[in-house]
């Protein structure tokens, strides 16, 4: 998908993203023999070892952190700064010899593996697996929470995961409208926090270290003769 994908930019990147996860949606749904179509795949279970809660949820945590540290090693390597070129000024980033589709195809599988990690541990945590997963709103859901964290940070979407996820987790307990109250809450963050929630508390800071005060400069005195 990535290879024909990276031929575009914007909003045709955008769309021809969710075409692909529409005709893989299709494809599990459709593939009985081998998805189960809406049955779905069941007893997705883990190994005897980790069966219990409690050692599934370390072996998980394990997973993510080694995952997220192996991103933010990729995207502060020369790989993530060519990458960074790239997005900003490709004309430039081609001009000085970059291969720029080849390193935006490159980024879009490192995604898909991570993403990949996600959907294992999410099957085994679950038990089953269904041709629902793979819908157009699941993308949206990630979409949503790229942009509450903040986009261009790196802990920006996991900050944003943890805010959707626990947002509508209270939202579906006090309410029976909660899909309503969760879109006007969405977009009264997006509102408040243009740039998300990281990417707000970043410029927040900022700010604060350029309104300090600069320390007084002492002049030296110069040694007698």
């Amino acid at each position: 998908f990535g290879w024909f994908c990276v031929r575009l930019s914007g909003v045709y990147l955008a769309m021809l993203t969710l075409a692909f996860a529409q005709i893989a949606w299709a494809t599990a749904f459709q593939w009985v023999d081998v998805t189960g179509g809406d049955n779905g795949i069941l007893g997705v279970w883990p190994a005897a070892w980790a069966s219990s809660k409690l050692v599934y949820y370390y072996l998980a945590l394990a997973v993510c952190v080694a995952a997220i540290l192996a991103l933010r090693v990729v995207v502060f390597a020369p790989f993530g700064y060519a990458l960074r070129a790239g997005r900003d000024s490709p004309l430039r980033a081609e001009a000085i010899g970059l291969p720029v589709m080849r390193i935006q195809w490159i980024a879009f599988i490192i995604a898909a593996v991570a993403a990949g990690i996600a959907g294992a541990l999410f099957a085994f945590f679950k038990g089953s697996v269904f041709p629902t997963y793979m819908a157009i709103p699941r993308s949206v859901d990630g979409l949503l929470m790229v942009l509450l964290g903040g986009v261009q940070t790196v802990s920006g979407p996991i900050v944003g995961a943890f805010a959707y996820m626990g947002l509508q987790e209270q939202l579906m307990k006090a309410t029976m409208y909660w899909r309503f109250v969760l879109g006007a809450s969405i977009v009264l963050l997006v509102i408040l926090f243009p740039r998300g929630l990281v990417g707000t508390a970043l410029a927040l800071s900022e700010r604060r270290r350029e309104a300090e005060p600069a320390p007084p400069v002492t002049a030296t005195p110069e040694p007698a003769r």
